[in-house]
This record gives structure tokens, C-alpha cells and sequence, in this order.
């Protein structure tokens, strides 16, 4: 199975961009809400450790969720699905680089605007991850 044609089906793509936004705010949240839930379990972790925890929740997270559903909730929220260029869904292995090189991508702050500028940028609607791994979002209603 290959991947809708952007330039045919134009209609799998055009509201990718905003998707994303949504999908990521609402995974925000669940990973905040996550690391909230972290923190009360060990009432004396340090505030150095924090950012840590906070990375060590997301990265499990995504990975748990696109390994095992192909999105995050924020994702299934938005109707969007991940899935290589070639139309496979992605291993585990590939769910734990994405989301590895996402929260490194949060760390090196200027990668994200590298990543949201090819977001809006390119015809598959790529982010810097994506285009590392040779994947992208798709709405939900793209052939399986």
C-alpha cells in the first residue's frame, strides 16, 4: 500500500498542519497531567530531577501509544494517524527514535522551528522527525 498523492488527493493533507497543533497541545497536557501524577507518587523528588521526569513520561508515553495505536491520544483526538511514506505502520523501534528525537527537538529549541517550518512547508507535512524516520500524519480517513 502506498500513500496517498498529495497533489492528487490533496484532501489527506490539507488540515494536517492545524491537526497537529491540536494533537500536540492535547499531549502536552496528557504529559503534563502524566508527570503531575510522577511528582505525587515521590513526594520528595528534587526540582533538579523535574525535567527528567517530565522527558523520561513523554518519551514513554509516545512511544507506548504509537507503537500501540499508531497515534497519541492528542493524535486520535485530531483524527490524524502516523504511518511511513511507503503507507506501513511503524515498530516500536521506530515509535522510540520519533519520540526520543522529539524531546531532544525540545531541547535544542531551535530545532521545533526548523520542524514546524517543514511542517508547513513540505507536501507530505513532515516534521524533522518525520522526515529523519520517513514518516508523516495522516487524517484518519486515508486508506489503510
Amino acid at each position: 500500500m502506498t500513500l496517498p498523492d498529495p497533489a492528487l488527493q490533496p484532501e489527506f493533507y490539507t488540515d494536517v498542519p492545524l491537526k497537529r497543533a491540536g494533537a500536540w497541545a492535547i499531549d502536552l497536557v496528557v504529559t503534563l497531567a502524566l508527570t503531575l501524577v510522577g511528582l505525587v507518587l515521590t513526594l520528595f523528588i528534587s526540582a533538579f530531577f523535574l525535567p527528567l521526569l517530565f522527558a523520561a513520561v513523554s518519551i514513554a508515553y509516545r512511544t507506548i501509544m504509537l507503537a500501540r495505536y499508531g497515534a497519541t491520544v492528542g493524535m486520535m483526538v485530531m483524527a490524524l494517524k502516523w504511518r511511513h511514506l511507503n503507507g506501513r505502520t511503524p515498530d516500536a523501534t521506530t515509535a522510540l527514535i520519533y519520540s526520543s528525537t522529539y524531546a531532544v527537538m525540545w531541547t535544542v529549541f531551535p530545532l521545533q522551528i526548523v520542524s514546524i517550518a517543514l511542517i508547513l512547508l513540505t507536501q507530505y507535512r513532515q516534521g524533522l522527525h518525520d522526515h529523519l524516520l520517513s514518516t508523516t500524519m495522516l487524517h484518519n480517513i486515508a486508506p489503510e
